[in-house]
């Protein structure tokens, strides 16, 4: 077992920063094309190039995993790690494109909400991650993801909880049913970033 050294954090934990960065932007994007409901198509094409772009960080760093003979951490814990950030800017481009496919007039304050659960969430993960190298002082970021996914979770099922009893056309009902449980599963994938973190941290304790 090895922990983040000097002369190996410039490998995988910079590609760990870097798929961070993505999920910021792609957090930014989303909030952004949720507060000024104009130009979707634009703003969402917009955001699928950021996914793409962190889908590129991932590859190279499966492919950094293949060709690299001692790994700074075991290497299911990479390729955890890898894997769950890439999961998150999936979702939150698969929240924009909807808001597309599903034709959304304008979004609810409550979706603009989650979103910036979301964006909260990813900058708590930016911040877990530039410190990983040196594996302490993660807690504190951890905790406030999990707290922010309890938040976006309570969000989510009240609203659905007000679809089925106030919502009677049934297609509008499917449309934010869908997009809801998108949010939430959204917030799912941070908290999941936050476990493997902490499992992480646990293993070089």
């Amino acid at each position: 077992m090895f922990g983040f050294g000097p002369a190996r954090q410039d490998k995988f934990h910079l590609l760990f920063a870097e798929q961070a960065r993505h999920i910021v932007k792609g957090a930014r994007q989303l909030k952004e094309m949720l507060t000024h409901y104009e130009d979707v198509e634009m703003k969402a094409k917009a955001l699928k190039e950021t996914e793409h772009d962190c889908d590129k960080t991932t590859h190279t760093i499966i492919k950094e995993l293949n060709t690299t003979f001692i790994t700074p951490l075991d290497r299911e814990d990479i390729h955890s790690l890898a894997t769950g950030l890439d999961d998150i800017l999936d979702e939150i481009e698969g929240v924009s494109s909807r808001m597309v496919m599903l034709k959304i007039a304008r979004p609810t304050q409550e979706e603009i909400r989650m979103a910036d659960i979301l964006l909260a969430a990813a900058l708590e993960i930016e911040r877990a991650i530039a410190n990983l190298a040196q594996l302490k002082e993660l807690s504190a970021f951890c905790t406030r993801i999990k707290e922010l996914e309890h938040e976006a979770d309570e969000i989510s099922r009240a609203m659905i909880t007000r679809l089925f009893d106030n919502e009677e056309n049934i297609k509008e009902l499917i449309k934010w049913k869908e997009l809801y449980g998108r949010l939430e599963a959204t917030a799912d994938c941070c908290e999941n970033v936050a476990n493997i973190i902490e499992g992480i941290v646990l293993k070089h304790a």
